[in-house]
């Protein structure tokens, strides 16, 4: 084989289709497409799809020339993958600079930089859970985690066959098949442990996932040359069919049936891996299955072509079209969908297409990788600058305003009495005279911590104590819930609910003030007998009791949307508002459900300052010069405190003793 060389295994139609599929799938659980919830396992059946490709391109070439070029490997993944990418990243990048808020430009470059490395994977995987700081959902460039997942496979599947196969060669494929039985094992038992130990380590880091990529190679292991351990390699075509049936149900079923409220990836991951491995075994038979037509439709073909170029393009799309237009309904999310698939022909057209095949690459070897290096570093070059602008800008008079608002919150969490999911410990904290005649107490998660500052202001007085027990995302309903956020169920909330429950009952406070989140993960059933439970504890231990509606949410950030509108262009405004009109139907039923419970008890009151939040439904980031919301659904402090003399008529209309 010459310098410049290419292997590549044979075309297979099916594998194109099942790339189709995977891109499909992923693109329509980003597209929130109801029944999709579990799209995300398309990137699943493309780990098992590597596996199977890439393993079988590195025997091929050590069975026919008994060695393997390293270099040349690297290089043909660097010319498939690098130039789109960086095409897309550079672009993507621009855009966010024109239409996002500074603070949120300086995290995609942050992220820009390690995504040039092949390391976002890692960056999000270490990123730090911070509870009032965005989730990485807003990230434009939190899909190519995945990329950074299969460029360090890239890194090392090729060692790792060359260790086993080099003394004996494809003589040594038994031994091949026990390492990849023995990876796969390895790999998924810390991968099932992890994702319940810390789920953010299972998702994004690739030795986690390599027991999915060892299982696409035991798929071409076992076909190759049909001469495979289990034997699989003399099933009939109708057998073959009927196993790529089950396999692409598996994938599709996960696809529908899985969501992002369940530990995932652990055990679940595989169903659509297992699924993805049987579709592909299914067209390695060497007879056309009903699976194989489907699977190479045109449709399908020219989809899977696309696929990963689409895949480049549909995650930045969505989320900046998004903050460009201000709306994200199903009609406006199909349309950025659409423009992502434009923009990705255009891209499997001009970029990938034509760079993929030349040869130029593998003849030029050190200029070739010379040019990738200074491409590289001319990109993160342009990452840091765009840091430091959008820092510079951050700094400015408005701008500084606004990005105040994010951090105007109570002090609550200053003092350290809210552990968040870290401990649960109930820690206590106090205000006022210890020897009061009365106590107060604010009571739930980050929701009804928000209303501290109004309330320190009422109970302000002499005779009064204020005491706060709160437990951010720890809602006072008595029901263990799957907390997407850390991955796992979230038991230290029950079990701090409890602990606090105890201690109310200790106190004996003359007047508690409780909220949550209005969290959907509940039934209406279960909002009810779970908050019945905990009002029957608390209207027991004190006087008087006051349930606080969770505050409306805004389907975008607040201060990042004033902030946007701040520093973007007068053409790029888009709708030009950050005030939305609220249909809070999930809030409506929760809170209907909450005043079902209290009615039970005559010294628990339901009360609804949502009024006074967002006048007729209509909620405003910003009111007569006062940022209202430091994120999407928490107030600001400032704010909060502009509302203490109405919550002090609803709590006085019931407490005599005020």
């Amino acid at each position: 084989m010459s310098a410049g060389s290419d292997y590549r295994l044979g075309y297979r139609a099916d594998v194109e289709g099942l790339r189709a599929i995977a891109i499909l799938l992923v693109i329509g659980a980003h597209a929130l497409v109801p029944g999709l919830g579990g799209g995300f396992v398309g990137v699943d059946a493309f780990f098992v799809l590597s596996g199977f490709l890439i393993t079988g391109l590195l025997i091929r070439e050590i069975a026919d020339t008994g060695r393997l070029k390293f270099a040349d490997f690297y290089l043909r993944r660097l010319r498939r993958l690098f130039p789109a990418l960086i095409v897309m990243l550079l672009a993507s990048g621009v855009l966010a600079a024109l239409v996002l808020a500074p603070m949120e430009q300086m995290t995609q470059a942050q992220t820009g930089i390690s995504v040039t490395a092949w390391l976002s994977n890692v960056h999000f995987a270490f990123s730090r859970l911070d509870y009032f700081a965005p989730g990485n959902d807003t990230n434009i460039f939190l899909h190519t985690w995945s990329l950074g997942v299969e460029e360090q496979f890239y890194l090392v599947w090729p060692a790792l066959i060359y260790l086993v196969l080099r003394n004996k060669g494809l003589q040594s494929l038994g031994w091949l098949r026990i390492c990849m039985i023995s990876v796969a094992v390895v790999s998924l038992v810390a991968c099932w442990a992890l994702t319940y130990r810390s789920p953010q380590l299972a998702f994004y880091m690739m030795p986690l996932r390599a027991w999915q990529f060892a299982v696409g190679a035991l798929v071409w292991l076992e076909f190759r040359e049909r001469s495979g351990w289990l034997a699989l390699c003399h099933l009939n075509g109708k057998t073959a069919g009927v196993l790529g049936a089950l396999g692409l149900v598996m994938l599709l079923g996960a696809g529908c049936l899985l969501d992002s409220n369940r530990p995932y990836p652990g055990l679940y991951a595989m169903v659509p891996t297992i699924g993805a491995a049987l579709a592909i075994a299914s067209g390695s038979c060497g007879t056309e299955t009903f699976v194989q037509r489907v699977l190479s439709l045109k449709l399908f073909q020219a989809i899977g072509r696309v696929s990963y170029s689409w895949y480049l393009w549909h995650w930045p799309v969505l989320l900046l079209g998004h903050a460009l237009t201000g709306f994200s309904t199903a009609s406006y999310r199909l349309a950025y969908v659409l423009v992502s698939l434009l923009l990705a022909v255009a891209s499997y057209r001009f970029i990938e297409r034509p760079i993929r095949h030349q040869q130029w690459w593998l003849v030029h070897k050190r200029t070739a990788a010379l040019c990738a290096v200074v491409v590289a570093v001319l990109s993160i070059t342009c990452l840091l600058h765009w840091y430091n602008y959008a820092y510079d800008v951050a700094q400015g008079g408005e701008q500084r305003r606004i990005a105040l608002s994010q951090i105007d919150a109570p002090i609550i969490y200053e003092m350290g009495c809210d552990d968040w999911y870290r401990s649960d410990q109930v820690k206590i904290c106090a205000f006022g005279d210890a020897h009061a005649a009365h106590t107060a107490l604010l009571l739930g998660d980050s929701i009804a911590g928000q209303w501290f500052p109004a309330i320190s202001q009422l109970y302000d007085r002499l005779g009064w104590r204020l005491l706060v027990l709160t437990k951010s995302s720890c809602p006072m309903v008595d029901y263990p819930y799957f907390y997407a956020r850390i991955g796992r169920i979230y038991t230290e909330c029950a079990a701090w609910r409890n602990a606090a429950l105890r201690k109310i009952d200790e106190i004996k406070p003359d007047v508690v003030i409780m909220s949550s989140d209005a969290t959907p993960f509940f039934s209406p059933e279960e909002w009810v007998t779970g908050s019945t439970r905990v009002m029957r504890s608390l209207s027991k231990a004190a006087t008087q009791v006051y349930v606080l509606r969770a505050t409306p949410s805004l389907p975008f950030d607040g201060p990042d949307c004033l902030a946007e509108h701040a520093s973007r262009p007068k053409w790029l405004l888009g709708n030009g508002s950050c005030s939305v009109l609220v249909s809070d139907a999930t809030g409506n039923r929760i809170y209907a459900a909450l005043e079902a419970a209290a009615t039970q008890f005559a010294n628990v009151h339901a009360v609804d300052m949502n009024s006074e939040i967002c006048a007729a439904s209509v909620c405003d980031a910003e009111q007569n010069g006062v940022v209202v919301f430091r994120d999407s659904k928490h107030m600001t402090a400032t704010f909060v405190k502009s509302l203490e003399p109405e919550l002090g008529k609803q709590l006085r209309a019931d407490a005599p003793a005020m």
